[in-house]
């Protein structure tokens, strides 16, 4: 525009002023012509530039979106020609590449840092507290787990999404690290979670997960922040911590969701029998207040190959650690899950919180059943200052010594005070005893046990980045 602009003022100062040392003078012929050629040309200029101004007025007005929602950029002006048959459109902008910003928008980022001091009464031998998932170390720094939360939920704009989290530190041990469910517990350490999703134009949108996703049986999951209680319940300890499989959610009504499964087995990366587990989750909103979750899960759960620790170079032709030798006769029994809890925000400060759960479990389709049953209430209550107190109580029949090797009724009490010191930054102590009606509990004196299990632990736990709400 300014080269536009410079042009016009010199053409009109050469029709003002004739290209001639002695201006006084009446021109020639020829002279004249010169002129009013140039004096054209100025006025097919001029309406050139008044064609442009409203052409530039209007794009500032009306500006085009851009792929990432930004206007785009106005296109650059053609040069001036003094050709009376250059064109006096502007050329169309072409349309942007995509940028890593179009590919990552909508994706959200989350690191977490959880570490604690615990101290265990009974001062047990090795330091370590029983039937504990997360705080099992006593008079000890720990670093429960330090993670990384990438996340895209898709929508109707964009139907593709997906989630990863990677865990490092000693909850990895509890959550994804045993050989007792692993056939090669070393690959999938640090990998918690890893799915893609899709969102099928059905209906309201049908959700459909592929992956390594965390298990919705119990109320309690894995991101301390986002619970009660530092430590977690027995029910949390016993109840799957993550399948890998497929499910997809759907909303039937704003108020009714229902999602099914189909996996491996519970913490099962790689199946070890062959035999595919199932799932049904159906979750109601009967208010803004009230969730309930009702939950059924079953499936073969036992090996049918015998496990092998080995990471190294393999014996036979297969892979470090997958076994090749089968279990005779294979066990073939089924495990049920029953899952119930729900949770009721009574007013902006008082949260509640119930929980039962019954488990059937056989090692062959004859075999006699062992059952456990379970039961637990919360409550939560913000106090001014950021401030924060809570209580669980949980009872834990464990008749067919499903979850702690020995036939035995826990019981299991936990106060908490935690104090938000700034966003991002929580502090949390607990006390804690765990009952028996047997002698369990390990002491400071070798092969001396006793029925409880007195704990304190302060934890600090961290997060930061743009991911909000519960992780």
């Amino acid at each position: 525009m300014k080269i536009l602009v410079s042009t016009v003022t010199l053409l009109l100062l050469v029709a003002a002023f004739p290209l001639t040392a002695q201006s006084t003078q009446e021109p020639s012929a020829a002279r004249r012509a010169e002129i009013a050629e140039l004096r054209a040309e100025l006025a097919r200029l001029a309406a050139r530039l008044d064609a442009l101004e409203k052409t530039e007025a209007t794009s500032a007005a009306e500006p085009t979106a851009s792929a990432n929602g930004a206007p785009a950029p106005v296109s650059s002006l053609p040069s001036s020609s003094s050709s009376t048959t250059a064109s006096t459109t502007a050329p169309a902008s072409a349309a942007a590449p995509p940028t890593v910003d179009d590919f990552l928008h909508g994706t959200t980022l989350g690191f977490g840092l959880d570490g604690y001091y615990g101290y265990n009464f009974n001062q047990p031998i090795g330091r370590a507290n029983l039937l504990r998932v997360y705080d099992v170390t006593s008079n000890s720094f720990s670093i429960n787990q330090a993670s990384l939360v990438a996340e895209r939920i898709p929508t109707t704009d964009s139907r593709f999404g997906g989630r990863l989290d990677l865990q490092f530190g000693q909850a990895t041990e509890t959550l994804q690290g045993s050989y007792a469910n692993e056939q090669r517990a070393q690959v999938w350490r640090n990998l918690f979670q890893a799915y893609g999703s899709y969102l099928a134009p059905v209906g309201s949108g049908l959700q459909i997960d592929f992956g390594k996703f965390a298990s919705a049986l119990g109320v309690e999951g894995n991101y301390t922040k986002d619970q009660i209680a530092y430590s977690r319940s027995f029910t949390f300890n016993y109840l799957p911590y993550y399948h890998m499989g497929v499910r997809a959610n759907y909303n039937i009504t704003p108020k009714i969701n229902v999602t099914y499964w189909l996996v491996n087995g519970a913490q099962q990366t790689e199946d070890f029998n062959g035999f595919k587990s199932q799932a049904f989750i159906l979750n109601f909103k009967p208010s803004s207040t009230v969730s309930w979750n009702v939950n059924y899960y079953f499936g073969q759960e036992q090996r049918d190959v015998l496990p092998t620790d080995n990471p190294g170079a393999p014996t036979s032709p297969t892979q470090p650690g997958l076994p090749t030798t089968n279990i005779t006769p294979a066990p073939n029994g089924r495990n049920h899950i029953f899952d119930t809890y729900a949770t009721w925000n009574v007013t902006p400060k008082l949260t509640l919180v119930g929980e039962a759960d019954y488990v059937i479990s056989r090692v062959q389709q004859q075999s006699n059943p062992a059952h456990t049953a379970i039961g637990a209430v919360y409550f939560r209550y913000a106090l001014p200052k950021d401030w924060s107190i809570g209580s669980r109580f949980e009872y834990f029949d464990d008749r067919g010594a499903l979850f702690s090797g020995e036939t035995q009724a826990l019981k299991e009490f936990t106060f908490v005070a935690d104090r938000k010191l700034a966003p991002g930054m929580l502090a949390r102590a607990e006390y804690r005893r765990d009952f028996s009606n047997q002698n369990f509990f390990t002491t400071d004196r070798a092969g001396v046990l006793v029925k409880q299990q007195p704990t304190a632990t302060l934890g600090l736990i961290f997060w930061w980045g743009n991911k909000q709400g519960q992780w």
